[in-house]
């Protein structure tokens, strides 16, 4: 009988880690076998404050995970983000050597492409390709075979903090972990939420989490941008809580099942008991009065991804398919249609598509960044695409740690 092969994701946010486990049918498609959470106290706006705290995390999780599928893992895909995260789009023209484009003249394009100056404190964490050029003819995806004289290389380079991969690098490991891809966190909701023709016509992805903001442009087909910006649900809890005097943890159980974001939408009378700091008795408060707290916060997030996207030189006109909205904050009641007039943009919730297993719990917002981690874990194309630093690092620290000893055993 054949092995049964497993992959995992981890998916570790500011406000909560998410494991999951998946088995690969003999399609290829994956099937959700296990599924872990554990609150998360050690990162703030997506980077890692306190290791410990975040390797507790990752752990519970995990074992959660790997509890239910009723298997272990050594090794998983895990997602980066924070507002070190920066990119650009570049390009490399090559002379193709023999007539026919072959895969070294690819990759001699790429290399001129990545050729950029990037901070001195930053490495390279994708490269990855959004078209080819053959003698002036656009629009190639798959140049191999081709004949022609030139070709030109369009890529989007995304570059993150060493120390903040190298982080995240110790939490994973101090589990027992090995990460075979460091994936930026946009890159895997969009993967999970979009469609391809949302992608070819021109879509925004938003991924509102808790500590950070993710957004992931994509025209033509391929992805033309990428930002993070560090605001995000968690500040909407603070000023839930600073705002009703409510303790945290209740503010953020009143946004998840009572939020709204438009305060003048009807039917917003409903009231809602409202837990005290302290000894005293709780309150009622209506809907409307919490969404005057909620709204202008949303607003607010929503107005720095706008600026964001102009700045970009992306307008409306371009955004053809329109606004995917994902992310916990995202199930916020009247979220699609504050964005919808402030984009004046089409706009839709991003569920993830394409998944099975453990119930239809994990179609969810909250989940997007964890399945799509998931299925770029099983993807032969993401190796290609992506570059894995802190693996890279991992294994030079192994080879110095080995001439180490060499040197203890003989000298």
């Amino acid at each position: 009988m054949k092995d049964k092969q497993y992959i995992s994701a981890l998916d570790i946010g500011t406000s909560k880690v998410i494991a999951l486990i998946g088995e690969v049918l003999d399609d290829g498609e994956i099937q959700v076998v296990g599924l872990g959470q554990a609150a998360s106290r050690g990162l703030k706006a997506g980077m890692v404050t306190n290791i410990d705290a975040t390797a507790q995390a990752i752990k519970q999780a995990m074992d959660e995970a790997q509890l239910m599928a009723d298997c272990r893992v050594n090794s998983v895909t895990t997602g980066i983000a924070g507002n070190h995260i920066r990119s650009l789009n570049s390009q490399g023209v090559v002379k193709i050597k023999d007539g026919e484009v072959m895969q070294a003249d690819i990759d001699r394009a790429i290399e001129t492409a990545k050729a950029v100056n990037i901070p001195p404190d930053h490495n390279v964490l994708h490269t990855v390709v959004q078209e080819y050029i053959i003698d002036n003819q656009p629009g190639v995806k798959e140049p191999i075979g081709m004949s022609g004289v030139r070709l030109d290389t369009r890529v989007h380079i995304i570059t993150g903090a060493v120390t903040a991969m190298q982080n995240i690098q110790k939490c994973v490991s101090r589990c027992g972990l090995h990460i075979d891809n460091l994936i930026l966190q946009p890159l895997a909701s969009g993967h999970a939420v979009l469609t391809e023709d949302e992608k070819d016509l021109g879509v925004c992805v938003i991924d509102i989490g808790g500590g950070t903001t993710d957004i992931a442009v994509y025209t033509n087909g391929a992805i033309r941008h990428t930002a993070v910006i560090p605001v995000a649900g968690d500040l909407i809890t603070k000023d839930l809580a600073q705002a009703l005097r409510t303790p945290h943890n209740a503010a953020e159980y009143i946004k998840i099942n009572h939020g709204v974001a438009i305060a003048t939408m009807d039917d917003l009378d409903e009231m809602i008991e409202v837990p005290s700091v302290g000894d005293r008795q709780p309150r009622q408060i209506s809907r409307k009065t919490l969404a005057s707290v909620i709204g202008p916060r949303v607003e607010e997030i929503l107005e720095l991804v706008l600026n964001e996207l102009r700045k970009a030189g992306f307008p409306e006109e371009v955004l053809t398919s329109g606004i995917v909205l994902t992310g916990g904050a995202s199930l916020l009641t009247g979220i699609v249609d504050l964005a919808e007039d402030m984009f004046n943009l089409p706009a839709r919730i991003g569920v993830p598509k394409d998944v099975g297993g453990v119930s239809e719990r994990i179609r969810n917002p909250r989940y997007s960044t964890a399945i799509g981690l998931l299925q770029l874990s099983n993807t032969g194309e993401t190796r290609k695409l992506l570059e894995v630093r802190v693996q890279q690092e991992e294994q030079g620290e192994s080879v110095i740690a080995k001439f180490k000893n060499w040197l203890r055993n003989n000298f």
